[in-house]
């Protein structure tokens, strides 16, 4: 069995008089999308996912968390559209840049802290307000993420090449069956 499924792998690639040059083409085809697929694939996985997971530590190591007074009390959350209650609101707070300025701006914080208590804030190096960076399985599941989809591209974009490759070999084909049978089929007739 073994040397059976050898054999039918291989066939474009032996001489016979049967084989055309869009089976050797083919076959050609074939062995580049499994190469690109197996080593491209990979690669580029490896490589969006370093490089994402380089960008959101980067991210994490520009971030600060600073000790911030609320300026006035915090409202309760209103409830959201999907039933379920988030327990932040925005409101203004104050806090010291890394660079000893006092700034001021609206910051999310827990409902109903009154005014004057302190909470954090997440500050830039120019000491405004940011987003909390990632966390560490955030960074590690979006750079996952990336890398696989990476990976999921390129082998995607292969067998889309792939497909287009042999879509023309086909319609190649065809055309040569057309000619092919238009040069015999007169002959057989005649015995009919």
């Amino acid at each position: 069995m073994g040397t059976n499924v050898r054999g039918r792998w291989l066939w474009r690639w032996r001489r016979s008089p049967l084989r055309r040059r869009s089976d050797v083409a083919e076959a050609w085809v074939v062995l580049v999308t499994t190469a690109v697929m197996v080593v491209g694939g990979p690669a580029a996985g490896v490589l969006a996912g370093s490089a994402v997971d380089e960008a959101l530590r980067q991210e994490r190591a520009e971030r600060y968390r600073v000790p911030a007074v609320l300026l006035e009390h915090a409202p309760a959350a209103p409830p959201t559209g999907d039933g379920t209650d988030t327990d932040q609101v925005r409101t203004h707070v104050r806090w010291t840049a890394p660079d000893g300025a006092v700034q001021t701006g609206s910051a999310l914080v827990h409902e109903g802290r009154r005014a004057g208590t302190t909470t954090p804030v997440w500050v830039d190096g120019r000491g405004r307000l940011v987003p909390a960076p990632p966390t560490e399985e955030q960074v590690a599941t979006r750079a996952s993420l990336a890398g696989a989809s990476a990976a999921a591209g390129v082998a995607a974009v292969a067998l889309a090449g792939r497909g287009v490759v042999r879509w023309r070999l086909d319609r190649g084909r065809a055309r040569e069956w057309e000619r092919a049978w238009a040069e015999v089929e007169p002959r057989w007739s005649r015995h009919l």
